[in-house]
C-alpha cells in the first residue's frame, strides 16, 4: 500500500505544482484531459472499438486462412519433393540399368567380333591351305602331263630312229602297255 500511495503521489505532483486550480480552462492539464475524454466518448461513440475490433477479427481470420493454405502449400510442396526424388532414383536406376546393360551388350559384341575375327582367319587359313594344296595337285599334274610329253616325243624320236615296221608295232604295243598299268 505504501508504495501504491508513493506511486500516486509521485503521479499528481505535475497536477498539484500547477499554480492556477486544476479544474480550469486555464490549467493545460485539465484541457488534455478534456479532450482526451472527448476523443474517447467519440471513439465509443461512433463504435470505432468494435470497427477496430471486427477489422482486427476479419485480418486474424484473414491470416488464419493463409496459414492454413500455407500449410497445405507446404504438404503440396513435401509431396512434390517427394514424387520428384522417388521419380530421380527411379531414373538413376534406370540409367544405371541402361549403363550395365550397354557395358554387357559391347563386352558380347566384343566376344562376338573376336569370335568371328577368330573363325575369319581360320576359313583364310583354310582357303590358302586348300589353294596352295590344288596349286600343288596342279604342278604334279602338270609335270606328270609333260613328263609324259617328253617321255612319249623321246619315245617317239627313239622309235623313229630305230623304226623297222615290225619292230615299231611291238614297241607301240608294249608302250600302250605300260602305260595302261602306270595310269590305272
Amino acid at each position: 500500500m505504501k508504495r501504491l500511495a508513493v506511486l500516486l503521489a509521485l503521479a499528481a505532483s505535475p497536477a498539484l505544482a500547477a499554480t492556477v486550480p486544476f479544474v480550469s480552462l486555464h490549467n493545460s492539464d485539465f484541457v488534455v484531459v478534456l479532450g482526451f475524454l472527448s476523443f474517447v466518448g467519440l471513439l465509443v461513440y461512433f463504435r470505432v472499438p468494435g470497427r477496430i475490433a471486427g477489422l482486427l477479427d476479419g485480418r486474424a481470420v484473414q491470416i488464419k486462412a493463409d496459414l492454413d493454405e500455407a500449410r497445405a502449400l507446404r504438404e503440396e510442396a513435401k509431396s512434390i519433393l517427394a514424387t520428384y526424388e522417388r521419380r530421380q532414383k527411379e531414373v538413376q536406376e534406370q540409367a544405371d540399368r541402361i549403363v550395365a546393360s550397354a557395358r554387357d551388350e559391347a563386352m558380347a559384341a566384343a566376344t562376338q567380333a573376336k569370335a568371328d575375327l577368330q573363325a575369319a582367319i581360320a576359313r583364310r587359313i583354310a582357303a590358302a591351305t586348300d589353294q596352295i594344296a590344288s596349286a600343288e595337285a596342279a604342278a604334279i599334274r602338270k609335270v606328270r602331263e609333260d613328263a609324259v610329253t617328253i617321255a612319249v616325243q623321246a619315245a617317239g624320236d627313239l622309235l623313229s630312229r630305230q623304226a623297222t615296221a615290225q619292230g615299231v608295232s611291238a614297241s607301240i604295243d608294249a608302250a600302250i602297255d605300260e602305260v595302261g598299268v602306270r595310269m590305272h
